[in-house]
């Protein structure tokens, strides 16, 4: 089944009691059930719920995995995966990521619960060996990742883990299953706050995990109900219908990435130019490699490097709006040393290139003409 056959069917029938075609909302804490432990396969809509079953099999099929969860946020599905270490335990990270999971890793997990986490430059697969010992449970990968739209190569790195027994989970949320699928790369798990590209629509907060193993799914589904972090059957309904248009607004997302990005390469006030889709970003080969298309994740710096230049244009936006998310369908601007990434100190932030002036843009389906006209306005 293809791509944009699978957003629309797969995981998905006719509800069996009306034959609704679209999924229902199962708006119901509880079941009815004719006796003790005779029930129609719900008991409990924290353990299980049909429009969250729906939604978790589709998401399953989109990333080509055997199994989907579908959680509260991006941040419970990652603390999901971090659930499955113990004291003592060491993962190694990519050192730049999503400002949330840094602080989850070390204000939570760190600081709390002994576990050691060691951030890498991973533009190099091999960069990560060094730190593999064995009290090494999880590689954590974000490729692209936030904002630099730095570049991993998963299926390298999936190789040296394989080898090593450690588990691989790759964030792939700015990438979505559209552009790429790291578990035909060789990863364990992959990792999406469905609350940008897969809801679509800047309407709801929601996490998954697609994975192929049923030991991990045992264990992953075991902590989901236990922990309790579920969206609500309404989240489960709208992240349904969003994804189905995911590939149709991520061939305009990554057609309006390309104009973007290529006009404020040639805008004489602006720096650097970050896109992956440049053949001038140093690992457009891996991008070329494990990626369909490019996406609509676009960030830069201005050569006036001043904040109160980059707070000047960001706050002179029309039709770019300032706020803290990405993926959905209107354009945001946002500025990371603040927002997303302030909980990152400023020198460790720095150390990894993210500048107090590196302005995020996550470039929405609106036309073209317009998003360059307001860049055009707003840079002066």
């Amino acid at each position: 089944m293809k791509f944009g056959t699978k957003v629309l069917h797969a995981g998905i029938e006719p509800d069996p009691s009306t034959g609704a075609i679209m999924t229902p909302i199962f708006q119901t804490s509880t079941y009815v059930q004719e006796g003790i432990g005779k029930h129609k396969g719900f008991e409990y809509s924290r353990t299980h719920n049909p429009t969250r079953q729906v939604l978790e099999r589709n998401f399953a099929a989109l990333e080509n995995a055997q199994y989907g969860l579908a959680f509260a946020s991006g941040m419970s599905a990652t603390d999901t995966v971090m659930r499955l270490l113990k004291a003592g335990d060491e993962v190694v990270a990519c050192h730049d990521m999503y400002g949330g999971t840094y602080r989850l890793f070390n204000r939570i997990y760190a600081e709390n619960f002994g576990i050691k986490i060691h951030y890498v430059d991973m533009s190099k697969a091999e960069n990560i060996v060094p730190y593999l010992n064995d009290k090494t449970k999880l590689v954590w990968v974000e490729t692209p990742t936030n904002p630099l739209l730095n570049l991993i190569d998963i299926q390298a790195v999936a190789q040296i883990t394989k080898a090593k027994n450690v588990w691989l989970c790759v964030d792939n949320t700015f990438a979505t299953p559209f552009l790429q699928n790291p578990l035909d790369l060789g990863a364990d798990i992959v990792m999406h706050s469905a609350t940008k590209y897969l809801g679509g629509h800047s309407d709801v907060v929601m996490g998954a995990l697609m994975y192929n193993s049923p030991d991990l799914h045992q264990r992953l589904a075991f902590i989901q109900n236990s922990a309790g972090a579920v969206p609500s059957p309404h989240d489960c309904f709208l992240v349904l219908r969003g994804v189905k248009t995911l590939h149709i607004r991520m061939e305009r997302h990554s057609q309006n990435g390309k104009a973007v990005a290529e006009y404020l390469q040639n805008h004489p006030k602006v720096g650097k130019v970050f896109w992956i889709g440049l053949p001038t970003h140093p690992n457009h080969d891996i991008a070329r490699k494990q990626m369909r298309d490019f996406g609509g994740m676009v960030s830069f710096t201005l050569k006036n490097d001043s904040m109160e230049e980059a707070i000047r244009v960001m706050e002179s936006f029309e039709v770019f709006s300032l706020g803290e998310s990405l993926g959905g369908v209107e354009s945001l601007c946002t500025h990371p040393a603040t927002m997303t990434h302030a909980a990152i100190p400023k020198a460790e932030r720095e150390a990894r290139g993210l500048t107090d002036t590196l302005i995020r843009l996550s470039v929405g389906i609106e036309d073209i003409e317009d998003l360059l006209a307001d860049l055009a306005q707003a840079i002066g």
